[in-house]
């Protein structure tokens, strides 16, 4: 029997219409592989999406970025529906989503992070903790919505605050200077390194999507010791998060800083992205492709694999077998 794809796209967040554009081609994927596809165009209307998940799909394909999509909201509603789904658990995407608790986790597991605060907005001009240049990010969002980086008070002074749509609070980081590399993995395997060129400052938004001079190389031309340590790190972060299917770690690469002998890198860990961009050119599945899977192998591979995340309530019976088994109460036996 054809399995039924509920291919979930839109979105309300400031990545909506890349998840249109990328969506396309997922869907494009999934009905060569031969599914069953239905394209949903999600809105805030919880209960319309509801309704178009009725009856139940096979499985939904989320191809939803940014708030809504990838920070845990659209996986609760669809853990509540008992419909599995592709990509990471509700705490994996929270936890993905949140910048600065994502750093924290990382740092825990001996991953370098570039040094950083969160301060509210208003105090980002008088803070003297990190000094300049640093970037200025929103605590959660993707694709490097809201990004800036401040060279100097000049910079600073020039920016648009009094319109910044991204929450009263920001991480003030660091800027590393050097290579921009990033790393997909899928079902926790590190895939590969690939350096982004770009011609802007560094890889914001524009770079990402509009700027047809950014270079994508990969493998990266970086020694074995790196290239090995940016495999490490990002498989550490992901399953320590406790990842599911394809997600990718962005890392900024300084060299001139590196004195392996003595335990000195460059490789500074930026975020983890768990709803990373879904088309055969995207960084992460052309990791992917690079290692001999198809971009149609790729999202086959998600929807055969996604699953509901969230612990099973016991059933009735198996309930009234546990009340007469204290043990089977309290976890132990």
């Amino acid at each position: 029997m054809t399995k039924k794809v509920a291919l979930l796209v839109g979105g309300w967040s400031a990545e909506r219409q890349v998840s249109l554009e990328k969506g396309k081609h997922v869907e494009s994927a999934l009905r060569e592989a031969g599914y069953s596809v239905d394209v949903i165009d999600v809105s805030k209307d919880i209960a319309a999406l509801i309704a178009r998940l009725s009856p139940k799909p096979d499985v939904v394909f989320n191809n939803l970025y940014g708030q809504g999509g990838e920070d845990g909201t659209i996986q609760s509603v669809l853990e509540m529906l008992e419909i599995p789904y592709t990509h990471s658990s509700v705490k994996a995407s929270a936890v993905g989503m949140d910048k600065p608790l994502c750093k924290y986790i990382a740092q825990s597991l001996g991953v370098q992070t570039p040094k950083s605060i969160v301060v509210p907005l208003k105090d980002v001009s008088t803070q003297t903790e990190v000094p300049y240049p640093f970037v200025v990010k929103p605590t959660a969002e993707g694709s490097s919505v809201g990004v800036c980086l401040i060279h100097d008070k000049k910079t600073l002074d020039a920016l648009d605050f009094e319109n910044w749509a991204f929450g009263e609070d920001v991480l003030v980081e660091a800027y590393i200077p050097g290579k921009e590399l990033t790393v997909a993995v899928l079902d926790g395997r590190a895939q590969a390194v690939t350096e982004i060129v770009s011609q802007t400052s560094f890889f914001d938004y524009e770079a990402k999507y509009h700027d047809t001079r950014t270079e994508l190389v990969l493998p990266a031309k970086i020694s074995d010791e790196i290239y090995k340590m940016s495999l490490d790190y990002a498989e550490r972060v992901y399953n320590e998060i406790g990842c599911a299917g394809l997600a990718r770690c962005d890392f900024r690469y300084d060299e001139t800083v590196d004195n392996l002998d003595d335990g000195i890198t460059g490789l500074y860990f930026l975020e983890i992205n768990t709803q990373p961009g879904l088309t055969a050119e995207s960084i992460g599945p052309s990791q992917v492709i690079y290692n001999g899977m198809s971009f149609v192998e790729l999202c086959s591979l998600l929807v055969e694999t996604a699953k509901c995340h969230a612990p099973k309530q016991k059933t009735n019976k198996a309930k009234k077998a546990a009340s007469n088994d204290p043990s089977l109460l309290s976890g132990r036996g």
